[in-house]
């Protein structure tokens, strides 16, 4: 998440480090460490040290190949680069609009009549898988700061100052909304928290959903 985001981008702030990784994503196949080194005018050992660096900020991977070009069985297999599956991307705050869309492409596949209804209902799913995988009931502000959130307060009142979906909820807000709150919702049940309720309570500059003791529902307090 933002924590894989930000290791992402402090790899590439060294210059040397970002030419290789350019460099690697421009090939048509994987890179041997000589073949950087030749390409940057560096020594094995230093393209070799960034390489590996690139692969443990996830924006690289590795295995050993053999070239095509030599008799299998002689020498050292070396170790060749390629650039990891998918992309990084960082926003502050942060953005998820990857699962918002995810939510939201699924509801159309499986009920494309009330893909609404469907969206709602895979929300809440999303948010119950996502608190199962979490172990211990007591880390709900972990969890949300986690999806980027940015909550704030206590289990009397857990405020969320960050919209992961802002700029979808800027145009479709009582759909994100609503999908915000099926999700927080489903989040709380998976964490086993019963004595927690997901509310709309909308303010400006935050998240529409905040998190108070379980209840009767309170209407939102209105703006003085």
């Amino acid at each position: 998440m933002a924590r894989a985001s930000w290791q992402a981008v402090a790899a590439l702030v060294d210059q040397v480090r970002r030419a290789l990784y350019d460099y690697v994503r421009s090939q048509d196949h994987p890179v041997t460490r000589e073949e950087a080194a030749d390409a940057q005018h560096i020594s094995r050992s230093l393209a070799a040290f960034h390489l590996d660096k690139l692969v443990g900020a996830g924006l690289l991977q590795t295995r050993y190949e053999a070239p095509t070009d030599q008799a299998r069985g002689r020498g050292r297999t070396p170790k060749v680069y390629e650039p990891a599956p998918g992309c990084i991307s960082l926003t502050i705050p942060e953005r998820r609009y990857d699962l918002v869309g995810e939510i939201l492409a699924q509801a159309v596949a499986e009920d494309p009549a009330d893909a609404r209804s469907a969206a709602v209902r895979l929300a809440e799913q999303r948010g119950v898988t996502v608190g199962r995988r979490v172990s211990g009931g007591g880390q709900v502000v972990a969890v949300l700061a986690e999806l980027g959130f940015e909550p704030a307060g206590d289990d009397e009142r857990i405020r969320l100052r960050n919209c992961p979906f802002h700029q979808l909820a800027a145009q479709q807000t009582e759909l994100v909304c609503g999908l915000n709150l099926a999700f927080i919702g489903g989040l709380l049940d998976g964490l086993g928290r019963t004595d927690l309720q997901a509310q709309l309570a909308p303010s400006p500059g935050a998240c529409c959903v905040q998190i108070r003791p379980s209840g009767p529902t309170l209407p939102p307090a209105a703006p003085r």
